[in-house]
């Protein structure tokens, strides 16, 4: 027992009153002084006024110590005599109060842990004997009620809050932290399984499979701690600035996160961790809200599997085919979630047939309604779920970011390193990549980077090109190339050729692609191997199916076996490929067109295209850009699959391709926030469709008031032209600048030179979601600064900054220290300054920059200290909050304009002043 689980059982409401009696209640005009005050003076067992006798003092150490040992389940641990002792040490520590000679300022800086130390140390005799459980009740008593001792000090008013405001701030904080956790220790009666529950968790879910490592001869899976790499997501900033954080800090102050990631993009890996950190408790000061959590995996595909109801969660274990479900005691979850203990981790809601997820909704809000106070995250692939899709079940939406050049560059140089392989093949690799877009373009996600490190490897340095021949050499080497390098080609009493296996397996995964599965149980696939096997009798002579599915398992590579009755293939991705294959070689080209509108045939179209023959490519692609019997929208996203899917048509009539590129041309370039949004949905191969910028036509001036009609008409027809080429500029950008790529830097860098605000304005925004030196050499570096803020959300950019030669506007976003901006941040430039992030509560700094004539505070504090500002005399405009209050408004500068104004209407209005067009609306991701 730990004394922190012990102060976790101590609520404030128990503690709080028995606490504030130890002290004298404040008399009138106790307010009136100002100085701190002994803390022998403030109690109020002793001296002339006491009004607590030493048995009401026993009394309350009784009290804490008969509730803790209570809640804690030490009550019946503890001998009577051992809890006697317990309390007459809590009273002798307590009573050492009247002797302090620090005051209450010194005793708040000292901390709760430290004054309890201190206070033990008076009578260290006191728990001599005594048990290990019945010292740590005392210590654990004791550091709780020092908490409340302090955090009392500095509610009184003759406390000096000015001088201690954080002080104060953070003993109200580890208070509310103490709350918190009343509830995220275990009962005694479920402590035990708990533990091993936890156990269970770290081992399952604790090892990483590495694509293509066990090529090498290295471990086919590695410690998850090891081999975790940590990618970002993408979620609304302040004022709707898109910003990144640390994909396994999503809960990081959300309780409910609906992440979405493209196929291979990390989103099960990320579930493995946030599970196994919290069962191991090892977690990072960003992820301490998860301490006590108890994690809970829900594959979706698992769940869905026997196509019986989602469970309830008394099933949950079971459900998941946990191996100690069996142990659980009785009514062990719903206590967990009832208190608000659970980490729900729901993986692939994109893994269940569509026509099934809004039965996975309804579940989920039931599970919600019935267990509101527990952490909540559902993954899913982008185009599964319409945006906003748990939006009014609270749920935050945010998207796993593709990896960045650093990340591809770290994960490269990691997978060659644990294979054991030179770092020459490493760095051969890593200029390919940079140097070839298609590699770069599929280099963004783990399972794609792993797959081409170990094609390179296997291929001595020589890569295919394109997606579909990579996937075929991927296959190559797993079903043949990996047998013969691990000298097992010929062992065993079943041998298969590659073509035959591969015939095997993709009559697999064309079954579960036609019935919406991700996985099909044993009796299920050996039940389709028997009606296959008939007609490959070569294979069906050297074994039943059972051997032959048994053989497939073992030595494909491509399938493995989460439970003892379901299997699966290794990754989603090879499952399409090889169920579009065998889609093509059955002709079923009707029944994928009638099912192109779904999301989980996206990709099974794109491959289908690749293996598809001229003749039936064009079947293929005019039955999707000919459907009529979808809706408006469907009808758009089906014409954008099948311009997406020419890169994979090497051979097509030409009036085909003229077809599909004529229909695709009415959504690209997109001319409005819903086309915009629409493209993004689609994903990153959009990004091949993106044409560069429009040369802009000259802006017409107004005409004379007197001009003729027709004038007019002719002015308006050039203002809309106009309009309408920078209106598809801007929202072509906003199309792009989600996706973190080589391949979007080198669209965006074409738009750099752009005059349009908005153009420049998202441009810079999108900044934070990229690598800085690249993005910012590319991109940022060239921006016409003219009524453009650049916006810095850390010293690299910053920096960067810097390096470029400074820029007279810039916008504050990330967390620096004042001494970091003004150390870094060319003074002789800056004219415009924008703060949106907290950089204290005072501004005199300012006076640093002789130039600085506009500042604009956009700041989360109620309140602002102006009188600070007193000697920034450049100072000609200052935009501040509508809603903030403004304190010593009458010490600024004569010369000074305030302006008090809702953000939006200030920006809108300093865009005006450039001329330039303003935005309506602020794009696809708000």
């Amino acid at each position: 027992m730990e004394p922190a689980v012990i102060g976790a059982r101590l609520a404030s409401s128990v503690v709080g009153p028995l606490i504030r009696k130890l002290f004298q209640a404040e008399g009138p005009g106790a307010g009136l002084v100002d100085k701190p005050v002994r803390v022998a003076h403030l109690v109020s067992f002793r001296g002339e006024k006491r009004t607590l006798s030493d048995k009401d003092l026993y009394k309350i150490a009784e009290e804490l110590v008969k509730r803790a040992a209570h809640s804690t389940g030490v009550e019946e641990l503890l001998p009577s005599f051992e809890k006697q002792a317990v309390i007459h040490a809590v009273t002798d520590s307590l009573r050492s109060l009247g002797t302090l000679e620090m005051d209450d300022v010194q005793a708040v800086r000292l901390g709760h842990l430290a004054l309890s130390q201190h206070l033990r140390a008076q009578n260290r005799t006191a728990t001599l004997g005594l048990s290990h459980d019945a010292v740590t009740l005392h210590a654990g008593v004791l550091d709780t009620a020092c908490l409340h001792i302090l955090n009392f000090f500095t509610q009184r008013s003759t406390f000096v809050p000015r001088t201690l405001l954080e002080q104060s701030r953070g003993i109200e904080e580890l208070t509310r932290k103490i709350d918190s956790l009343i509830t995220r220790s275990p009962s005694p009666a479920d402590g035990p399984f708990e533990e091993r529950y936890a156990h269970y968790i770290a081992t399952k879910h604790g090892k990483l499979s590495i694509f293509g490592l066990d090529l090498s001869g290295a471990p086919e899976s590695w410690r998850l701690d090891v081999a975790y790499l940590r990618l970002n997501a993408a979620a609304d900033g302040l004022g709707g600035t898109p910003s990144l954080v640390p994909a396994d800090h999503v809960l990081a102050g959300r309780n409910r996160v609906l992440l979405r990631g493209l196929a291979g993009s990390g989103k099960t890996t990320l579930i493995q961790w946030l599970a196994v950190s919290t069962a191991k408790r090892s977690l990072d000061e960003q992820l301490l809200y998860l301490y006590g959590l108890v994690p809970i995996v829900l594959p979706l595909r698992t769940l869905t599997r026997s196509g019986a109801p989602l469970p309830t969660p008394d099933k949950f274990l079971s459900a998941v085919d946990c191996q100690i479900a069996g142990g659980q005691p009785h009514g062990w979850i719903d206590r967990v979630l009832q208190a608000g203990r659970g980490l729900i981790l729901i993986d692939g809601i994109d893994e269940i047939p569509e026509d099934d997820r809004n039965d996975a909704r309804r579940w989920l809000r039931e599970l919600l309604s019935a267990y509101p106070d527990n952490r909540w995250l559902v993954t899913s692939r982008p185009s599964a779920v319409r945006e906003r899709w748990l939006t009014d079940d609270d749920f935050a939406e945010l998207d796993l970011a593709p990896m960045k050049r650093d990340d591809i560059a770290e994960f490269i140089q990691r997978w060659h390193k644990a294979a054991g392989i030179s770092d020459q093949y490493a760095n051969e690799l890593l200029r390919a990549v940079r140097a070839r877009q298609d590699l770069s373009q599929l280099a963004t996600n783990p399972l794609m980077c792993g797959l081409i490190c170990a094609l390179h490897q296997d291929r001595r340095g020589y890569l295919p090109e394109g997606r579909k021949e990579i996937y075929d050499a991927a296959l190559s080497m797993l079903l043949f190339r990996r047998d013969r390098e691990r000298g097992v080609y010929k062992s065993g009493p079943i041998h298969v050729s590659e073509a035959e296996h591969i015939q095997l397996i993709q009559k697999l995964a064309y079954w579960m692609i036609r019935n919406g599965r991700s996985e099909m149980t044993r009796t299920d696939a050996v039940e389709l191997l028997r009606q296959v096997l008939p007609a490959m009798p070569k294979v069906a002579e050297q074994g039943t199916p059972e051997a032959v599915y048994r053989h497939l398992l073992v030595r494909s590579g491509l399938l493995r076996e989460p439970s003892a009755d379901s299997m699966d293939f290794v990754h989603r991705t090879f499952q399409d490929y090889l169920g579009a294959k065998a889609a093509v070689e059955e002709l079923d080209f009707d029944f994928l067109i009638a099912n192109a509108h779904l999301d989980q045939w996206e990709d099974v179209i794109r491959m289908a295209v690749a293996h598809a023959r001229p003749t039936e490519r064009t079947r293929l692609l005019t039955g999707l850009i000919r459907r009529e019997d979808t809706s408006r929208r469907g009808r758009d996203r089906l014409h954008l699959l099948a311009a997406a899917c020419l890169e994979h048509a090497t051979e097509l009539a030409p009036a085909v391709r003229a077809e599909v590129q004529e229909r695709a041309a009415a959504l690209i370039p997109p001319r409005s926030p819903d086309q915009a949004r629409a493209l993004t949905a689609v994903g990153p191969f959009v990004l091949g469709l993106l044409p560069g910028p429009r040369e802009l036509p000259p802006r017409p001036t107004a005409p004379d008031p007197l001009a003729t009609e027709t004038q007019w008409a002719e002015a308006a027809a050039a203002e809309a032209a106009y309009c309408a080429v920078a209106d598809e500029a801007y929202f072509t950008v906003l199309t792009a600048t989600p996706f973190p790529t080589d391949a979007a830097i080198e669209l965006l860098a074409q738009y750099r030179d752009h005059p349009d605000l908005r153009v420049r304005n998202e441009l810079a925004r999108a900044w934070g979601g990229y690598e800085t030196d690249l993005y910012g050499q590319e991109v940022v570096a060239h921006l016409a600064e003219e009524g453009l803020y650049f916006p810095v959300s850390n010293l690299r950019e910053l920096r960067a900054l810097r390096s470029y030669g400074g820029r007279s506007h810039i916008k504050i976003t990330g967390e620096f220290t004042v001494d970091e901006f003004v150390a870094t941040c060319p003074g002789e430039r800056l004219t415009h300054l924008w703060v949106e992030a907290d950089m204290g509560a005072t501004w005199d700094w300012l006076g640093l920059f002789p130039k600085l004539c506009e500042l604009t505070i956009e700041t989360l504090h109620p309140s602002i200290d102006l009188s600070t500002l007193e000697r920034v005399r450049s100072l000609l405009t200052l935009r501040v909050p509508e809603e903030a209050t403004l304190i010593g408004r009458s010490l600024l500068p004569e010369s000074t304009r305030v302006v008090r104004e809702p953000l939006e209407k200030g920006l809108a209005g300093m865009a005006a002043t450039t001329g330039a067009a303003v935005p309506s609306h602020r794009g696809p991701r708000d």
